[in-house]
């Protein structure tokens, strides 16, 4: 997915350039020079190490962060250009533990948006109840319960059910799935794959896990220091001869990168 000549899609969301440092005229970029698209409908994968620069490039595209150098098109306008908090109404997010509010029922923190949007309150209750059901939560038991009385993999449905709920075109995955045991964790995958192929969303996902990444993407996109080193469709990434992708590719069970 790296960047071609024209991007003709509406919802993509378009790098440019892209560095960031946190002091501008001295600082360390903790991103450089990044240029790739995530077309419509698609699923992009930033993978890397800790600390290569897959948070901070989320945080470039909802506006929580102002490029150094560059320039983010989101729905082909800079994000510079637009109002703050609509951009980040326009996308949805989803991180680990779900940032769920503790003292909110599920029925009020999936409503949330819709809320501020001021959407009638049928429509919300339609809404909330539609998105439950998607992601296999039966509303009659679970949307009055608070995020205490709830798993983890249950909280991590609801923030996925949140982040939904104004029917956002782009959402942003910030390892949201990190902090679950294996087995709960790989059923969340499995269902948010069939989900992505279903709503056709424009989505970015952060992982350090190639397995997740392999199951997950359409493209597979790999940061070291800031920088994007690889990039592939997951049945080409592991064919790629960067050292990066070699010390991923070891870490597979078993020395294959074919999910389960």
């Amino acid at each position: 997915m790296t960047k071609p000549e024209t991007s003709s899609q509406q919802n993509s969301i378009d790098f440019r350039g892209v560095s960031f440092r946190v002091d501008e005229t001295a600082g360390r970029e903790i991103v450089s020079g990044v240029s790739l698209i995530v077309p419509h409908g698609k699923t992009l994968v930033l993978l890397g190490r800790s600390g290569s620069g897959k948070t901070t490039l989320l945080k470039l595209i909802n506006g929580m962060l102002v490029p150094t150098e560059g320039e983010i098109l989101v729905q082909q306008r800079s994000t510079r250009q637009w109002d703050p908090i609509r951009l980040r109404r326009t996308i949805g997010y989803v991180i680990q533990e779900a940032g769920l509010f503790p003292h909110f029922t599920v029925a009020e923190n999936v409503g949330l948006v819709p809320t501020l949007e001021n959407w009638p309150r049928k429509r919300i209750e339609a809404r909330v109840k539609e998105l439950l059901q998607l992601v296999g939560m039966e509303p009659t038991e679970f949307a009055h319960r608070r995020p205490r009385e709830l798993s983890g993999g249950q909280r991590q449905r609801v923030g996925v059910a949140r982040a939904l709920a104004a029917d956002p075109p782009i959402l942003l995955m910030d390892e949201p799935f990190g902090a679950l045991d294996p087995v709960t964790r790989s059923e969340l995958q499995r269902e948010f794959r069939s989900l992505a192929r279903r709503l056709e969303k424009t989505i970015v996902f952060v992982t350090h896990d190639l397995r997740e990444a392999l199951l997950l993407a359409s493209e597979i996109v790999l940061l070291q220091s800031g920088r994007v080193v690889a990039s592939a469709p997951p049945d080409e990434f592991l064919q790629l001869e960067h050292p990066e992708v070699r010390s991923f590719a070891a870490c597979l069970p078993f020395g294959t990168g074919e999910p389960a």
